[in-house]
């Protein structure tokens, strides 16, 4: 393990004397480790049935041991470079460790436990240091370098050229320009960055497992359906009660079971245990490790020659630069909180007219909103999940729609193991029967899972390495009790949509080097063909056959279905508010000025940043507070948050394209799948939206799309 840091530090191992004095014991074991050779499963799908958490530490030291080998014989190869002994070469290496990365960080989210804890909090550093070796090797770097220079001469094709200019580009992030003293200092930022990341990860997970409120008596619960009051048992029963219920927290500020309790102090106590994560000055608190990663990424910026770490972060992004991000953010920012406004303002004088005289308080917002809708509309939101089981969104909602755009079929795949009996699998096949890739698809909540929904995969699409995409999507749907129907809210509905278009991004790449592929593009881009699948879900032809009583198979009636697309405008002011608020506390904590101190009082530093942007409102916090804001810490966002509404802007530009040209065809699937979802970063990710839409992009479909008035 000594030698291992150490060598990674030196960026000086090669396959080293230690492979060959490993003992017979040491060996064998590592002769055993499912890891260490690509799966024979279809499409290389991972022996989930095989791998224990043993075989990962070992994975990742052979790996990185593998990889640094190939980067050493590609560094030193005697022969002049050139694009194959190069840049390809480097696109070969290092099989190993992506294998193994990959599947050990999402089972880190997906069934993370004591043990997989500490094997991440082990091998972070590690990783960072290794990164930092490979694109720190002044040997490596010579030889980009070099074709960088003469690539006007190299007469490479359109992706070829790309890869050398993102290459070229990531080594000088990386600091492979830098004096020997700046790079040690890069290195060490790194491997600190690496473990608070990992600690802010397990503080929140364990934060909000300890956080979520006990109630011992069905009375304090009255206004959850039953489904919901089911799941609240159960999860108490597996959190080792032996009686009452238990609301487990979501990840961000606000909790869908707010809508739903009728009493107050249940409310405020959920609202105030949901707010508080991390702040709460016990063994899980954030705060230190916030100031000390928002200090060591100032740093980061200035050593690297940046001004912040958002100006870092958003050379990459189609953004291009704080100043972008920051003016789209506050010229929507006033338009939003007006519109937020009027909703609480409406909302306060209908309490009012119903005898209800005290103000509208945080965790009311939710259950008055509510409550509100169903007296303007008289629909019962309870019955409006009876309209949307989980098997039938997915088979005839979200596959269907998949069927009629692009001419894909979805067949399950049993035989293939699984992390938990809850995941299906999915073989995908063009409408010519060729294989597409795998889909797999992990529905439910449950302890050691991380919050929220996400798409991403255990193996990339490749022409190189002959690959196809293996995707993943996981959700985090309450599991009802045994022998229940999973019924969907909406929200739920729409999120399946959504995390699909990630899947299908990944499953339509058609691109020859890895590091281009599938949704490795800009975080402002990435979230486009995912928000744009959303509105798929409304789609009357498709509601027609996925949105059916789970008891009687009825359609959807007109009144449901009218509230259903009132629903699209309901609740806009505040999800916006929310969401621009998270963003732009994105922004202030990532634009601290290069070199600046530690944030002493990170509450403080939040309220201010706030109300500087105009968001500071109690009765709306942002939607993720800084000591559990895990998009931006360790979950990839940092200075990206914006991202989401950046991409909205693109999908609801793109998806208005359809209303003029026949809706959900197979030719308009087809050509978004040609021009966007096939193309993965071989381009410039802007000139694919230009490329399907035919102009630039507006802003006025995304107002509309909130309901929110553009003037």
């Amino acid at each position: 393990m000594l030698w291992l840091a150490s060598c990674l530090a030196l960026a000086a191992c090669g396959s080293g004397k230690e492979s060959n004095e490993m003992s017979a014991d040491g060996q064998a074991e590592l002769a055993g480790n499912p890891l260490l050779q690509a799966s024979e499963l279809s499409l290389q799908a991972p022996p989930f049935d095989r791998i224990a958490t043993g075989h990962f530490r070992p994975a990742f030291e052979v790996g990185m041991r593998e990889h640094l080998a190939d980067i050493e014989a590609i560094a030193n190869n005697p022969q002049a470079p050139d694009f194959t002994n190069t840049l390809e070469a480097m696109e070969r290496s290092g099989a190993t460790l992506e294998r193994t990365r990959k599947i050990f960080f999402q089972l880190t989210e997906l069934v993370s436990d004591d043990a997989l804890l500490s094997v991440q909090t082990e091998v972070a550093p590690l990783l960072a240091a290794h990164n930092d070796s490979i694109y720190q090797n002044q040997a490596l770097y010579a030889r980009v370098d070099r074709l960088f220079q003469d690539r006007e001469g190299l007469a490479l094709d359109p992706e070829s050229l790309q890869l050398l200019e993102l290459t070229h580009r990531r080594f000088l992030r990386a600091g492979a320009h830098l004096s020997a003293d700046k790079q040690a200092r890069l290195r060490a930022i790194n491997s600190e960055l690496a473990g608070l990341e990992v600690r802010f990860q397990e503080n929140l997970q364990k934060e909000t497992e300890a956080s979520a409120v006990y109630v011992d008596a069905a009375e304090a619960l009255a206004g959850l359906d039953e489904s919901s009051l089911a799941a609240a048992a159960e999860a108490a029963r597996s959190a080792g009660h032996t009686n009452g219920f238990l609301l487990t927290l979501e990840s961000p500020s606000s909790q869908s079971i707010l809508a739903q309790l009728d009493n107050s102090g249940v409310r405020a106590v959920v609202f105030e245990a949901a707010t508080n994560r991390g702040s709460n000055g016990n063994a899980y608190d954030n705060q230190a490790t916030v100031s000390r990663l928002a200090q060591l990424r100032a740093e980061k910026a200035g050593v690297l020659g940046y001004a912040s770490y958002a100006a870092y972060v958003l050379e990459e992004e189609t953004a291009g630069t704080p100043e972008a991000v920051m003016s789209l953010l506050h010229q929507l920012a006033p338009k939003i909180r007006l519109r937020a406004e009027v909703d609480a303002a409406a909302m306060q004088a209908w309490m009012n007219e119903q005898g209800i005289e005290e103000a509208l308080e945080p965790w009311d917002w939710s259950y008055r909103a509510r409550q509100l809708r169903q007296a303007q509309s008289t629909v019962n939101e309870g019955e409006l999940r009876t309209y949307f089981e989980l098997n039938r969104v997915l088979a005839d909602g979200v596959f269907g729609m998949a069927r009629e755009l692009y001419g894909i079929e979805f067949s399950p795949r049993d035989d293939l193991p699984v992390w938990h009996p809850d995941v299906r699998v999915y073989e995908v096949r063009e409408d010519d029967g060729r294989v597409l890739g795998l889909y797999y698809l992990d529905p439910f909540a449950r302890p050691g899972k991380s919050g929220g929904a996400w798409m991403d995969s255990f193996v990339d699409q490749t022409a190189l390495l002959e690959q196809r995409a293996v995707v993943l999507n996981a959700l985090n749907i309450a599991r009802p009790a045994d022998g229940q129907p999973v019924l969907l809210s909406f929200d739920e509905v729409t999120t399946l949509f959504h995390e699909f278009g990630h899947a299908v991004h990944g499953l339509f790449s058609e691109v020859r080097y890895p590091s281009l592929s599938g949704t490795n593009v800009p975080r402002d881009f990435v979230e486009f063909p995912s928000q744009f699948h959303e509105d798929f879900a409304l789609v009357p032809r498709l509601l027609e056959r996925y949105a059916r009583h789970f008891q009687t198979g009825e359609p959807l009636p007109g009144p449901l279905l009218d509230a259903l697309h009132e629903s699209r405008r309901n609740g806009q002011g505040f999800d916006a508010f929310e969401y621009i608020a998270a963003a732009l506390l994105d922004q202030r904590w990532h634009g601290l000025p290069a070199g600046s101190g530690p944030i002493n009082d990170v509450v403080g530093f939040e309220f201010q940043a706030l109300r500087a942007d105009g968001v500071a409102w109690v009765l709306i916090p942002p939607r993720y507070r800084s000591t559990y804001f895990s998009h931006i810490w360790p979950g990839g966002y940092a200075a990206g948050y914006y991202a989401y509404l950046w991409s909205e802007v693109l999908a609801a530009d793109a998806y208005d394209y359809l209303g003029g040209h026949g809706g959900m065809t197979r030719e308009n699937g087809q050509r978004f799948r040609d021009r966007v979802l096939s193309r993965g970063h071989t381009g410039d990710p802007m000139l694919q939206f230009r490329a399907f839409r035919g102009r630039e992009p507006v802003i006025e479909p995304m107002l509309r799309r909130r309901g929110i008035d553009e003037n």
